[in-house]
């Protein structure tokens, strides 16, 4: 255990946030595509769930390049 601890600058507690943020929206997704029936939604929500787990991906890129810490 360390004494002193690394102060989180603003940029990294924006990154936090925005990983948690899209974590959710992930959830949202996919708990939205086992509930619909109609083909057309079934799309939209294939559409959505990739957009949002390219954004995750691309934040947890972001977070290693800056050597953020995620506790999940």
């Amino acid at each position: 255990m360390s004494i002193f601890k690394k102060k989180k600058c603003p940029s990294e507690h924006f990154l936090i946030h925005e990983i948690n943020k899209t974590k959710l929206a992930l959830e949202a997704a996919y708990s939205t595509f086992e509930n619909v029936v109609d083909p057309d939604l079934i799309d939209s929500c294939i559409y959505e769930m990739n957009a949002v787990q390219d954004r995750y991906k691309f934040l947890l890129k972001q977070a290693k390049a800056e050597n953020i810490t995620i506790n999940s």
